[in-house]
């Protein structure tokens, strides 16, 4: 499942391209590639900074952010490694908190596909190699690891021993590799368990208690449950945490939407339930304002892509593209946003997506569907979303760019009288990479 990746430095994009020419071993999970090529190397994921390793379906990129956001709130230099980039490929690779530089990053995927030719690695662990390779030979506080896939069989599982193991929300995605029930993804989530670090977990059904004790025994580890060791709530436009250290009031988070709590509560209680990088209660708090992490109920700003929109136009991008995320996405949308103003949705979905289960929580908010094609990748084609409008009994338009369908919208509202519609485009992280790009919005 490798991601399309381009730089406009030369040394990088010859490199990115040698990571193209690779016979991908990316349709087969497992860990047997990837132990090779950091033998290879010297084994630089047993010499790292004190890991934090996130799983989860929907929500474990906000929770490296909130992990980083504390850290670095306290001073801590720290490593991150997450997965896609939106807009450039450095973005999955932080070192000391700055994304790393393109002439390092040239090198270091160089050394690793040197050193690996015969390994046929995919493109995902060639990434991971790199990155390991490089928090190894730079000195930090702390190092936040964000799986790729699943779990048990992801290439970042190779990490031997994380200080603690976090696992966001869980939901259905990806069944072609972590199975089509709840209980098969949640095994292989819970698979990133390690002994001697506590595996914290956001609150799950009652039907996945015996996979998540499971995995903890045969880790040998303990499972630290949200609902039992440790709880969190919005109330009073604050969040309210607790566990067995004490309480703990900070802030709502920056990020937009409520399941943001949650995402921040599962930081603070992976980072209370380690002793590797102590942190003061003045670090949390400041977390939920610090974090930012991009194409997640992102605000937009009125650049190039926006700028034919009429002004006022309110416009946000998420990247989500399951049933969970589209709860939570619509759910943010509430009567009293959208101010009686219609919304616009323009969206474009890998083929591998469910657009129904996605969009049915939109059911009653949109006004109107603009489809795009995902450049590059197998996407869903216009008569699918075409199909959703008609049962909802709204329109929906075809269109070949963004640009295009921003005017769309921008004409439409012109049309009927609205002088600042509300603006939503996502389904999926490969498009928000575009909008970000074009509307420059450059994650940093």
């Amino acid at each position: 499942m490798a991601d399309h990746a381009v730089s406009d430095d030369p040394q990088v994009q010859a490199q990115l391209d040698r990571l193209w020419s690779l016979s991908p071993g990316a349709d087969i999970l497992g860990l047997d590639r990837i132990s090779r090529l950091l033998e290879r190397l010297g084994d630089p994921h047993r010499a790292l900074p004190p890991v934090f390793h996130v799983a989860g379906t929907n929500g474990k990129g906000s929770t490296c952010a909130f992990l980083r956001a504390a850290m670095e709130a306290d001073g801590k230099q720290v490593h991150v490694f997450t997965s896609p980039h939106l807009v450039r490929f450095n973005e999955r690779i932080r070192i000391g908190g700055t994304l790393i530089e393109d002439a390092l990053l040239a090198r270091y995927l160089e050394r690793v596909l040197d050193i690996g030719a015969d390994v046929n690695a995919s493109f995902f662990e060639v990434t991971t190699a790199a990155a390991f390779l490089a928090f190894a030979e730079h000195s930090a506080d702390a190092c936040i690891v964000e799986v790729g896939l699943g779990g048990r069989l992801d290439a970042t599982n190779i990490l031997v021993d994380p200080v603690v193991c976090g696992i966001a929300q869980l939901g259905i995605d990806h069944q072609a590799f972590l199975g089509d029930t709840l209980d098969k993804i949640a095994a292989e989530k819970a698979g990133i368990a390690k002994a001697g670090a506590p595996l914290v977990t956001q609150r799950y059904p009652d039907a996945l208690h015996p996979v998540m004790i499971d995995a903890a025994t045969k880790a040998g580890t303990t499972w630290i449950r949200q609902g039992d060791d440790w709880d969190a709530a919005a109330y009073r436009d604050r969040l309210h945490y607790r566990d067995r250290f004490g309480r703990l009031d900070t802030p709502l988070p920056r990020l937009a939407g409520a399941h943001q709590v949650q995402n921040a509560a599962l930081a603070f209680a992976m980072l209370r339930h380690q002793q590797a990088v102590p942190l003061p209660e003045a670090a949390l708090k400041a977390a939920p304002l610090w974090a930012h992490w991009p194409a997640r109920l992102q605000r937009l700003d009125r650049g190039p892509l926006l700028a034919p929109l009429p002004h006022g136009t309110t416009a946000w991008l998420d990247g989500g593209h399951n049933a969970a995320a589209g709860e939570a996405i619509a759910a943010y949308f509430t009567d009293e946003r959208l101010e009686g103003r219609p919304l616009h949705l323009i969206i474009g979905m890998l083929a591998n997506k469910e657009v129904d289960s996605f969009l049915a929580p939109f059911a009653g908010k949109v006004a109107q569907i603009h489809a795009l094609p995902v450049p590059g990748h197998d996407h869903h084609p216009p008569e699918r979303f075409a199909a959703v409008a008609d049962r909802w009994g709204i329109g929906c338009t075809a269109h070949g760019t963004l640009d295009m369908a921003v005017r769309a919208v921008a004409a439409k509202a012109a049309f009927q009288g609205d002088v600042a519609p509300k603006l939503l485009i996502g389904g999926s992280l490969y498009l928000a990479g575009e909008v970000l790009r074009l509307n420059e919005q450059m994650p940093d």
